[in-house]
């Protein structure tokens, strides 16, 4: 039977689609994360987090990718 570990570390990253025109866009922001997220090879992502900042242009949309990688193990 395995343990649990009492704690570990997640490492993350943020982004968000430009600022001005465009930052509502939720597809834009998912092919970002997507295309970050792909970059780093072979991880586990644990959570995604989304978060908006009203702006004259609708929300400003970002969002918190929390994940780990296998040297993490």
């Amino acid at each position: 039977m395995t343990t649990t570990p009492q704690s570990w570390t997640v490492r993350h990253f943020s982004q968000a689609n430009p600022a001005g025109p465009g930052c509502d866009s939720m597809p834009a922001l998912l092919r970002r994360l997507a295309d970050s997220i792909e970059e780093f090879g072979p991880v586990e992502v644990q959570d995604v987090v989304f978060s908006w900042e009203m702006t004259e242009h609708g929300p400003w949309r970002s969002g918190t990718v929390y994940f780990h990688g296998p040297e993490d193990d």
